[in-house]
């Protein structure tokens, strides 16, 4: 006799909301190919018309390139906002059962921060859309930016609040369990802030006005510092869990949560750094970008190296990517494929080549991209795959007989 199983998305946590943030990501990845491969003269990032010149006047390659990047942002935005919906769905009813209650006691509470998280890369995600796919949004970018920034402090505010509640209740009646804090979990909190704070450092860098400039500076650092404290400390407190008891396997990819924050705080700071330069006077050499750059990506190319050795020893992916355990923290093993992809990008471009050790579009900058895209492609992959064994139609199992 056969019976349904049930799928592992049916037994709801916070941490699929790491689902739609992926594909935001994998958008975002697919954009850095009109960003740095698509004239843009006068602004600086590429916005439809730009993208439309480029397709008429490029050859194959130029209008095949952009065809799929289109393609890609399309597909990874719908599939972002779909998780994303999904997500809040069934987060409104897991909130009404008993399973909540357990969870909000404990540790894992913070994994609610992945709620702020995926929001904030949602809205990054429609700013992406608007400058792909909507002509003459240029003229009239002045008037989101004030939008934007309301739209990132309002979801900087629901992260403050699910994080006073977590501090709140450990600070004042304790309960943190610092055995069962074998992992960089806790970093999650940083990455939301992070997420939030890059979001406002975009009018920052883009805005035509000192003011709107100056409002998005000052407003991304304050997020930029908030989200370094809380992971100094998580690092140190999860480090100290692990040489004690080891690390646990379940949450073993957030070892690598430290690539994402890198990556998303390595934005922030470019986007700062442009518009101290266009509005105020700093100017950064590319000499000094590129140390920066090669700074960041020295510190997730460690942590790279150090997640994945624990991850092979744990046997992780034989378990809860194909095997019989499922876990919906797999899904954290995407962010750090897409981050470092997105930094080989700036690393290259914004680094290499405009410290002039690299010629743009020769054998060497291509060599380097194929990197980035090869990290790309195995994210693709890898959200296709988690979303079919989380989320797919459940397969029929054979029914035990009762005794």
């Amino acid at each position: 006799m056969l019976a349904a199983s049930a799928r592992p998305a049916d037994t709801y946590s916070p941490l699929y909301f790491l689902g739609s943030l992926g594909a935001g990501g994998l958008a975002v990845t697919f954009f850095m190919w009109l960003m740095f491969w698509v004239p843009h003269p006068g602004q600086p990032v590429p916005v439809f018309e730009d993208i439309a010149a480029a397709f008429a006047a490029g050859g194959i390659a130029m209008q095949a390139m952009i065809l799929a990047a289109m393609a890609g942002i399309a597909v990874f935005a719908y599939l972002n906002i779909r998780y994303l919906v999904w997500n809040l769905r069934a987060l409104a009813g897991w909130k009404r059962g008993e399973a909540y209650a357990k969870f909000s006691a404990t540790n894992a509470e913070t994994q609610l921060m992945a709620l702020p998280l995926a929001l904030a890369m949602t809205v990054n995600v429609s700013f992406i859309l608007g400058m792909v796919f909507v002509p003459g949004l240029w003229s009239v970018v002045e008037y989101l930016f004030p939008l934007a920034m309301l739209a990132f402090l309002a979801i900087g505010v629901l992260a403050f609040r699910i994080m006073a509640g977590f501090l709140g209740r450990v600070l004042v009646t304790g309960g943190f369990n610092c055995a069962a804090n074998n992992s960089f979990g806790q970093v999650l909190p940083a990455f939301a802030f992070a997420m939030v704070g890059v979001g406002l450092a975009a009018p920052a860098a883009l805005s035509t006005q000192a003011l709107t400039s100056g409002l998005g500076l000052m407003l991304s650092t304050f997020f930029l510092v908030t989200a370094v404290l809380i992971a100094a400390v998580a690092l140190v407190l999860g480090l100290r869990a692990m040489l004690e008891n080891g690390a646990a396997a379940e949450t073993a990819p957030t070892l690598m949560i430290v690539i994402p924050l890198v990556t998303v705080l390595g934005i922030l700071s470019l986007r700062q750094g442009h518009g101290m330069e266009v509005h105020f006077g700093a100017h950064a050499s590319a000499g000094e970008t590129l140390g920066t750059l090669t700074t960041y990506l020295s510190v997730q190319l460690l942590f790279a190296a150090f997640g994945l050795f624990i991850l092979a020893r744990l046997g992780y992916a034989a378990r809860f990517l194909f095997g019989r355990e499922n876990s919906a923290g797999a899904y954290a093993l995407v962010c750090p494929g897409v981050a470092l992809a997105v930094m080989l990008h700036f690393w290259l471009n914004k680094g290499l080549v405009d410290a002039g050790l690299v010629a743009e579009f020769g054998a060497v900058y291509w060599a380097i991209s194929a990197l980035a895209l090869g990290l790309q492609a195995a994210m693709i992959w890898l959200v296709l795959h988690l979303n079919r064994r989380h989320f797919g139609t459940p397969k029929p199992v054979a029914a035990v007989p009762a005794e």
